[in-house]
């Protein structure tokens, strides 16, 4: 039987169908579509690895807001000292007369106190002799060893969720012991060092242990009992240094007997030169501190705690146990910070000042160095830069030491608001998030 309605189609093809019709029919469609259609963009050349290098390089990171943080100081500084000299502000009196003499004034007056800085922190091109080419690296270098140990000692509380205020204190009672130890111990030389070093270690730990176990124990805070033993500290030392076997028995003033030799850190670079082996002694500090807390068992719970006490609870982790070894380790290692002041060649004895400000400088060391070991023992070696050199620019260019305080505060103020750097410099947001974490985590 034929078909009653053959298709229509061309007789040496095959016949047409529905779904060929749609199929030419769709294909003229696209035909079109792509005529009409705008031509996609070729894609952009690859940038450059200099390229690459300079965007990452102007991004809110965190070396980049450091850096600028220091400039940042040293042009309010900078300032600062223009406004205080009365010279150089009588020749704004009539500075639209003749600009170039207050221009001229405020940039000599400037630049020689940064260049005082500078030769009093790191070299003094003008210096004849090893000592006198030494010195201000010696100088630097000794201001930093004590504040390595007490920026350690916050940096470690922090890591750990808990503020330590108490380095001061804490700092106070390692070096009462530890002068103790040096004076009252009759050791063999290198022995009795180790003595005074671990005298000094025993009682920052001590001093730590007070309110970490008071936090753990009943939840007291530490920063309020850390201040208050800040205070009980300071006014034991005043009072240890007047006993009888303490003071010494030639002075009628408050000052203690003085550490024998045996007990002294050694000099590094002579007797002429106040630089000492506590500065080694920093550096292994601050090794032990970062493997402790990013290898060992014990920091993975202290960086738990940290983070949330809560769910390391639930973790099996004992918050009570971390919290008291936080605050233990913690003035420990400011009581080695307080023993260098005595150990080593600021002082050979007891005064009531021989400790300074090294546990208050060591908060600010701490951040400067955002907790983090080696973050932390190079914002010591700037402070330590800081105050040798501000030593030399008060002396010869008649600044006032308080300036060189002032430059501190500038800088950590810029480093704890990456935002303000970031907004005055106007910085790519760039992995800017990584500066917005809490303390507590470590920023």
């Amino acid at each position: 039987m034929t078909n009653p309605n053959p298709g229509s189609g061309s007789p040496d093809k095959e016949p047409a169908t529905e779904a060929n019709t749609a199929a030419h029919a769709a294909g003229d469609t696209n035909r079109a579509a792509a005529m009409t259609a705008p031509k996609r963009p070729e894609p952009a050349p690859r940038p450059s690895l200099g390229r690459l290098f300079l965007e990452n390089l102007w991004a809110a990171n965190t070396v980049m807001v450091t850096v600028l943080a220091l400039v940042l100081a040293m042009v309010i500084g900078a300032i600062l000292i223009i406004v205080s000299d009365p010279e150089v502000l009588a020749t704004y009196s009539y500075i639209t007369a003749r600009p170039a003499d207050a221009l001229n004034a405020s940039w000599t007056v400037v630049s020689e106190a940064y260049a005082n800085l500078f030769k009093g922190a790191v070299l003094d091109p003008d210096a004849v002799g090893f000592s006198a080419a030494l010195g201000p690296i010696s100088e630097t270098l000794t201001y930093t060893a004590p504040l390595a140990f007490t920026g350690l000692a916050v940096a470690l509380a922090f890591r750990g969720g808990l503020f330590n205020i108490g380095a001061q204190g804490q700092a106070t009672m390692g070096v009462v012991l530890a002068a103790v130890a040096g004076f009252a111990l009759p050791l063999p030389p290198v022995v009795h060092l180790l003595v005074a070093l671990i005298a000094g270690a025993a009682g920052g730990a001590i001093w730590g242990f007070i309110p970490g176990i008071l936090k753990a124990r009943t939840g007291a805070h530490e920063v309020i009992n850390t201040i208050m033993l800040n205070y009980v500290a300071v006014y034991f030392l005043s009072w240890v240094i007047v006993q009888n076997g303490v003071q010494n028995p030639d002075r009628s003033d408050a000052i203690s007997k003085p550490v024998d030799s045996s007990a002294q850190l050694p000099r590094l670079l002579g007797s002429d030169l106040r630089v000492h082996a506590g500065i080694l002694l920093a550096v292994l500090v601050t090794w032990f501190v970062a493997w402790l807390l990013n290898r060992s068992t014990l920091g993975f719970e202290l960086r738990a705690v940290g983070a949330n006490p809560d769910a390391a609870r639930t973790a099996g982790i004992s918050v009570t146990r971390t919290y008291v070894l936080i605050m233990v380790i913690s003035g420990l290692l400011a009581g080695l910070g307080g023993s260098q002041m005595v150990l080593g060649s600021t002082a050979n004895a007891l005064t009531p000042l021989v400790v300074a400000q090294i546990g208050f400088d060591g908060i600010l060391v701490a951040l400067l160095g955002r907790v983090k070991p080696w973050g932390v023992l190079l914002a010591a070696l700037l402070f330590g830069a800081l105050q040798a050199g501000g030593n030399r620019m008060q002396s010869y260019s008649g600044i006032s030491l308080e300036l060189v305080t002032v430059l501190q505060a500038l800088i950590v103020i810029f480093i704890a608001a990456p935002a303000l750097v970031k907004a005055i410099f106007q910085l790519r947001a760039a992995r800017a998030a990584r500066l917005q974490t809490s303390l507590a985590k470590g920023w």
